[in-house]
């Protein structure tokens, strides 16, 4: 099983990020397109790289916004692979 990240090693990883912030034992961003076919477009670059890392995000659409949220739900809170991931994300977004 992955490591659970301390509060602190969260805080610093989330610094790093673009818009993400921790909700809970997730975290958590905002992706807003010019409309719904963006949206989709993006969510559907997201399908490799996590099929890639076995780590799935939870999405929710809403027509041009995409919330994503992370967590290793085996773990039970955040560890380094949501981070990896997040920052994938990221990348997929610009």
């Amino acid at each position: 099983m992955t490591a659970l990240l301390s509060a602190v090693e969260i805080q610093t990883k989330l610094e790093s990020l673009n818009g993400w912030q921790q909700e809970g034992k997730t975290i958590q961003t905002v992706k807003t397109f010019d409309g719904f076919p963006s949206a989709i477009a993006f969510v559907n670059k997201l399908v490799e790289p996590a099929e890639t890392a076995g780590h799935h995000p939870d999405l929710s659409i809403s027509y041009n916004k995409v919330t994503i949220a992370l967590s290793t739900h085996d773990a039970g809170g955040l560890t380094q692979k949501d981070f990896d991931l997040a920052a994938t994300i990221d990348k997929l977004a610009t």
